[in-house]
């Protein structure tokens, strides 16, 4: 016997079966389908439960005929299908539900634009020919799209959920959308996680911009995506993980990246590393990342331009490309602020097609370490030019190849605390250290750079400490040629270390290098001075000079006295005092006014007088050089 509480009349078995199941909140199986207009009947006219029991619908294994339209309804209970087969897209725009779950469903898509979930909402390992719109949708608790295939129409979005809100967890590990997902101005209070989902299609774009995640970001595990992942002003409460994901280029209508994370919050770690592989520019310019940014193992491809676009990022932790990092295309850090370390030990930089750069890092502040060594391989320039590191700089092990006539290394104004240049093996390319200051220099003789530009360089210590002739080739490798700053500082080094002969040889080799670029009077002026005194800091050759002038000199009038000259009277004739008046200019001992040598010693007066005039003036610039230098 029916009560007044039955279904309503010109109701089939099947659809009589769902109003019994419903007040009791038992799963209905039996009937092959069900009318779309039944079920929103009763939903919307909901019978009450049988005692002790909760009204609930429970559909396994139906089809739904004809159009479910709960727009704008109120829906008490939960809602739950499963192995469900819809003829038409349900509709549930600006309804409100406590709960649905399509599990294991077929759909010809989900209208659900302004629902409200007062818990959660799943779309579990459904089928799903068409769009699922979610935009603007609230849903209290979780929201599920684990497992689910979607196949929008071409030209189509696949999954539509823009600005939607979620207060705990956004979950789709394995989604299947062929076609983009946008996720654009969404919120979700806790986690999302995408693992092992994949977007594909020609406009398989997972646009996320200006996201806010409580938690953490999950793109791990087997996540793959045929065309950008836009981040692009995203905030993220933790970590953004990158595990085993796979991008493969920015696709159609997408803009320019393969995964734009720019002007972007982290709360916490970049994890890209352990089979990371990305076609495509990535770009992190202008991202505030709390934690480090992690790209161990990672592979970026993008050999036409610029792999990876971090200029002005702020990282608080570490930048870990260790252990088999591989980029082809530029590795962009200009003007980045690194916390703490910058580490590329062990990667492999590309320069891209007809572009110089594998490593262009001008600008950028690294508050500890910056490894480039220990396996490092650059193809192409590295550019760290006005950097800072306020700790360690080495390219300990490092392999630069950049081609002969290129720059390998370009560190111009750069500072650090120490700087290790033990390279690999010897550098194919220029090494650019002009305007550097390290408290430190460590290099290898055996990898000295064949082209080396230390102009403007300071430091304080050099290692190993080289003799100063087995150190000067150091400073010969100039392409542009001879400048004296680098012969200065050396000396400046090796006075400060009491090492004066050394530093004497240095100054002695600057003046000799100098000596090609002068004038010819000047060039020759140079030779004497090098001759005589050493440039000054040889005093004692000029000493010798006239020791030795004065013994020939002496010998040469004791043997043919010159004849007296005037009235007298007239001093006593003494060799030696007579030969010191002609070689000493400013010196008056009476004899050279009173004796005047004639025929062939008239000659060698000459000599005497024009060598001690030359030698005096050479002396006198030399003890002022010395005097300079105290």
């Amino acid at each position: 016997m029916a009560d007044d509480d039955g279904p309503p009349a010109g109701w089939d078995e099947g659809e009589c079966r769902m109003w019994e199941a419903y007040r009791r909140g038992e799963w209905c199986e039996g009937p092959p389908e069900v009318r779309g207009a039944a079920v929103r009947r009763l939903l919307l006219v909901a019978p009450p439960p049988h005692p002790g029991h909760l009204a609930r619908l429970r559909l396994r294994g139906v089809r739904i005929r004809g159009e479910l339209d709960l727009s704008e309804a109120v829906v008490r209970g939960a809602v739950r299908l499963r192995e469900c087969l819809f003829d038409e897209e349900p509709r549930l725009e600006g309804a409100q539900l406590e709960a649905l779950e399509l599990d294991e469903c077929r759909l010809p898509g989900l209208r659900a634009h302004s629902a409200r979930f007062a818990r959660e909402f799943k779309v579990t390992r459904c089928t799903v020919d068409g769009t699922l719109d979610l935009r603007s949708s609230t849903v209290g608790t979780h929201l599920s799209l684990g497992g689910t295939k979607v196949r929008p129409a071409p030209g189509e979005a696949g999954i539509d959920a823009h600005s939607v809100a979620v207060d705990e967890s956004l979950e789709a590990a394995g989604l299947d959308c062929a076609g983009t997902f946008y996720l654009t101005n969404a919120r979700v209070q806790d986690v999302l996680l995408l693992r092992g989902a994949t977007i594909s299609g020609p406009r398989g774009n997972l646009q996320m911009s200006e996201l806010t995640v409580g938690g953490g970001l999950y793109l791990g595990r087997g996540f793959s995506c045929t065309g950008t992942v836009n981040l692009c002003g995203a905030t993220i409460g933790a970590t953004v993980e990158l595990l085993d994901a796979t991008l493969t280029g920015p696709g159609l209508d997408a803009g320019d990246y393969a995964l734009h994370l720019g002007c972007a919050q982290v709360g916490g770690d970049i994890q890209a590393e352990r089979g990371l592989v990305v076609d495509g520019p990535i770009t992190l310019a202008d991202t505030s990342v709390r934690g480090s940014v992690v790209l161990r193992g990672a592979r970026l491809n993008h050999p036409s331009g610029t792999a990876l676009m971090a200029a002005r990022v702020h990282i608080g932790g570490d930048f870990d490309g260790r252990g088999g990092l591989s980029a082809e295309g530029t590795l962009d850090l200009c003007d980045a602020r690194i916390g703490g370390s910058l580490l590329l030990d062990g990667a492999e930089l590309t320069a891209p097609d007809g572009g110089p750069n594998a490593l262009s890092a001008n600008g950028i502040d690294v508050g500890g370490l910056a490894h480039f060594g220990r396996g490092l391989t650059a193809h192409g320039r590295i550019a760290m030019s006005n950097a800072v590191v306020r700790s360690y700089l080495s390219f300990y092990g490092a392999v630069l190849d950049a081609g002969e006539a290129d720059e390998a290394l370009v560190c111009r104004g750069t500072q650090a605390a120490q700087l290790a240049l033990q390279f690999g093996e010897i550098p194919k390319g220029v090494v650019d250290l002009s305007r550097t200051r390290a408290a430190l220099i460590h290099d290898d003789p055996a990898t000295w750079p064949d082209s080396l530009i230390v102009d403007g360089t300071v430091y304080g210590i050099l290692r190993p400490a080289l003799r100063a002739a087995d150190r000067l080739p150091w400073l010969a490798r100039d392409p542009e040629g001879f400048t004296p700053q680098p012969y200065e500082q050396l000396a400046t080094v090796y006075q400060s270390h009491g090492r004066d002969a050394d530093a004497r040889t240095v100054l002695v080799a600057r003046h000799r290098n100098l000596r090609p670029v002068l004038p010819l009077p000047a060039r020759l002026w140079s030779l004497l001075q090098d001759v005589t005194v050493g440039y000054g800091y040889r005093p004692r050759r000029a000493i010798g000079l006239l020791l030795c002038l004065l013994a020939a000199g002496s010998a040469l009038f004791g043997t043919w006295h010159p004849e007296p000259v005037g009235g007298g009277p007239y001093p006593r004739f003494q060799p030696v005092i007579y030969t010191l008046d002609l070689l000493l200019p400013l010196v008056d001992l009476g004899q050279e006014r009173a004796y005047e040598p004639s025929g062939a010693m008239q000659w060698a007066g000459i000599v005497l007088i024009g060598t001690g005039w030359l030698l005096a003036t050479t002396v006198a610039a030399g003890a002022g050089r010395v005097l300079r230098r105290k």
